[in-house]
């Protein structure tokens, strides 16, 4: 294939960019970033005049947080080393409009230096208002559902931190409950031992009775049945006393362990409960995130 078969497969350069300047918008910046010529698209898409156009600067149609950071110097330092610029950009109109624009921004390159700045440009602005719309419908659905999950989490909490309070005041009840029954215990116990001390004196008695009435031979064998009859008498209630000792001091030793029982219930409940609080403030946390994801939701569309 020879050139001239080739030079007839390209088209007029002059149609292809009368074409361009048809279709899209197309403004050329010196390299100071000053508008040196611009289309009708673009003119119309800006809110200007194309006769308004060259003479302008590049930073009026950027946000002025934008054109006062390093990123900006950079971005023109690029182009300026022939780096071409492509991507979604967000530019003010001229009556302070925000609109979104698909651009490429091409070094034009003569003579081995690059001369001018071409920019490329397609207003996308409803499709970014469109996108950004199913953004915030997802983010006010994620914020709804996250604040139903909330509720519900705190509701259930509040339900649980009830049923633990009843828990912890039968915990108390039964604790004043065991704590009467070991006073009681205690009483029995030294009743006992009361008991006790009056049967061995009863029959210390007895044995001397008993010793006064052989002494008194004949004269003192009735009251000697009556001795033997009391000292029996006294070891019945020894023996008795003993037994209800030996059950006493088991039941001490019972309500002992459950008052250790109840000491560890009322430990696992109180730690239960600061849990189940701490739970609870996690999900008026959630809630709150909840409404500050709703409130930037809001705030996106107001941008946009």
């Amino acid at each position: 294939m020879n050139y001239a078969e080739v030079s007839k497969q390209v088209l007029n350069p002059d149609a292809v960019l009368s074409a361009l300047e048809k279709s899209l918008a197309m403004i050329e910046f010196d390299l100071e970033g000053t508008v040196l010529w611009a289309n009708d698209n673009f003119a119309q898409t800006i809110g200007y005049q194309t006769e308004e156009m060259p003479g302008l600067k590049h930073r009026q149609f950027c946000l002025p947080e934008f054109a006062a950071t390093p990123e900006y110097k950079h971005f023109w330092n690029n182009l300026r080393q022939g780096i071409h610029h492509q991507g979604k950009i967000q530019r003010i109109t001229k009556d302070g409009r925000l609109i979104w624009l698909e651009a490429t921004y091409m070094p034009v390159v003569q003579d081995g230096q690059v001369k001018a700045v071409l920019k490329i440009a397609t207003d996308i602005t409803i499709r970014q208002r469109n996108a950004a719309a199913k953004v915030t419908e997802d983010l006010n659905v994620m914020a709804e559902n996250l604040r139903n999950r909330a509720i519900e989490g705190i509701d259930r909490s509040r339900d649980l931190v009830e049923a633990m309070n009843k828990i912890v005041t039968e915990a108390d009840e039964n604790k004043h409950q065991v704590q009467a029954l070991q006073l009681q215990a205690a009483a029995i116990k030294g009743i006992v031992d009361t008991i006790r001390d009056i049967a061995a004196q009863t029959n210390l008695l007895a044995l001397n009775a008993a010793i006064e009435a052989a002494h008194a031979g004949e004269f003192g064998r009735g009251f000697n049945i009556v001795a033997a009859e009391v000292r029996n008498l006294s070891k019945q209630v020894q023996e008795a006393t003993q037994e209800v000792q030996n059950n006493v001091e088991k039941i001490t030793v019972q309500v002992e362990k459950m008052g250790t029982s109840v000491k560890r219930s009322e430990l696992a409940i109180a730690d239960s409960k600061q849990r189940i609080e701490q739970a609870l403030n996690e999900f008026s946390g959630i809630g709150d995130a909840a409404q500050q994801l709703d409130q930037q939701a809001k705030t996106l569309v107001e941008l946009v």
